[in-house]
């Protein structure tokens, strides 16, 4: 197995804690996705309006006879998205919508304060730093997070062409096209760091999407039961085959997720420079996606971030991403107070809740521009110099 050199100490850090794991994670660090990879490279021999016109053909359907006439790298790769798992239930993912729904505000508030920043301790953040993706354009890339993460559990939202379905095969023509512009670039060294987004980091981000997102939960006081617990995690991984992930590094359950998100960590390289600015660059970016554009209520509401998130992610992440020095004694349990307060309060008003927790709100604010799905690629390793997609 060739082991890229940043990974050398890593990978003996993690075969001393679980071998088969650590040489499965590693092995997966120089792969990349195959059929997507091949598609990438067939839409860029096109013009970008056909391109554009192909991946909107094969993700929204109703034209079967003009998707047979695509070549043949398209027909493959769309012909792998329609065929389903033997293990996919659709009817087994509703109690999975309602774990969902009932704790959506907690659901967002874990995603950016818990999981992406524990995300970007890993080289998953040196292709967002190149890119200049979060940088340059952070509250576009926060709304398609969670419109990704809104529309996988809307009721019905993974039936083939639906919303939820469509956005995460989107996602994995983005990867691909992101890799293809990554490794043509020089600026990414794929002796020293592997694939860029490798399969090894999208199963690293789908189990902490999953696992480790209900761990936060819980922190932060959501209420789910084991049939919730289960189907959530079910709702991740058909999303996590969608997106192209082999089914090698592809959680079963929730312990294999937990088991993969903690061999694959300890495998990875220290915290980097590029992890540093990436955490932060996510947490500075919530308040402006909140809505906030006054200085000292973005600031106020940062270091509230700042503060809930070293918390969730513990003080030895929280420092090695350079986070300000402060004491979280009593945040979490704080935190869970007035959540039940707020709970109590919809409770005897429901006047208020539907004012507090409109989910027409909630979806508005993570809306791409347009109100609909872009089928449009990047064509410039540079965010800023990309046309928009």
């Amino acid at each position: 197995m060739r082991i890229p050199a940043a990974y050398v100490d890593g990978f003996a850090r993690g075969r001393a804690v679980n071998p088969d794991r650590a040489d499965n994670y590693l092995a997966h660090t120089t792969v990349g996705d195959p059929v997507a990879d091949a598609l990438v490279d067939c839409l860029s021999s096109l013009p970008r309006a056909e391109a554009t016109r192909l991946i909107e053909l094969g993700i929204q359907g109703g034209d079967d006879a003009a998707l047979r006439a695509a070549p043949e790298p398209v027909r493959e790769f769309f012909d792998a998205c329609y065929d389903p798992p033997d293990w996919l239930d659709i009817p087994s993912l509703t109690p999975g919508y309602r774990l969902f729904h009932r704790n959506t505000a907690l659901v967002l508030a874990g995603m950016v304060a818990g999981v992406l920043v524990e995300g970007f301790t890993t080289n998953i953040a040196k292709s967002f730093f190149i890119t200049g993706r979060l940088r340059d354009q952070g509250i576009r890339r926060l709304k398609q997070n969670n419109r990704h993460m809104l529309e996988i559990f809307m009721p019905g939202g993974m039936e083939r062409h639906s919303d939820g379905w469509a956005l995460s095969v989107r996602i994995r023509i983005v990867h691909a096209t992101v890799r293809r512009l990554l490794t043509r670039s020089g600026e990414w060294d794929i002796e020293e760091l592997g694939m860029p987004i490798s399969a090894a980091h999208v199963g690293l981000a789908i189990s902490a999407f999953s696992a480790r997102l209900l761990h936060h939960l819980k922190s932060l006081g959501a209420t789910f039961d084991e049939e919730e617990r289960k189907s959530f995690m079910a709702i991740w991984r058909y999303s996590g085959h969608l997106m192209g992930i082999p089914e090698t590094i592809l959680f079963r359950d929730e312990q294999d997720a937990l088991d993969i998100f903690r061999i694959g960590n300890l495998c990875e390289p220290e915290i980097s420079m590029e992890s540093k600015v990436m955490a932060t660059s996510l947490v500075n970016s919530a308040p402006l996606f909140a809505g906030l554009t006054e200085w000292h209520a973005r600031r106020k509401l940062a270091s509230y971030i700042f503060r809930i998130s070293r918390a969730l992610i513990g003080d030895d992440v929280a420092d090695g991403l350079g986070y300000p020095k402060e004491s979280t004694m009593g945040t979490l349990w704080r935190f869970r107070l007035l959540n039940r307060v707020d709970y109590l309060l919809n409770k005897l008003n429901p006047t208020r809740t539907q004012e507090r927790n409109n989910m027409t709100t909630i979806l508005d604010v993570s809306m791409f521009e347009g109100h609909g799905i872009s089928y449009r690629l990047p064509d410039h390793i540079y965010a800023e110099q990309s046309r928009e997609w």
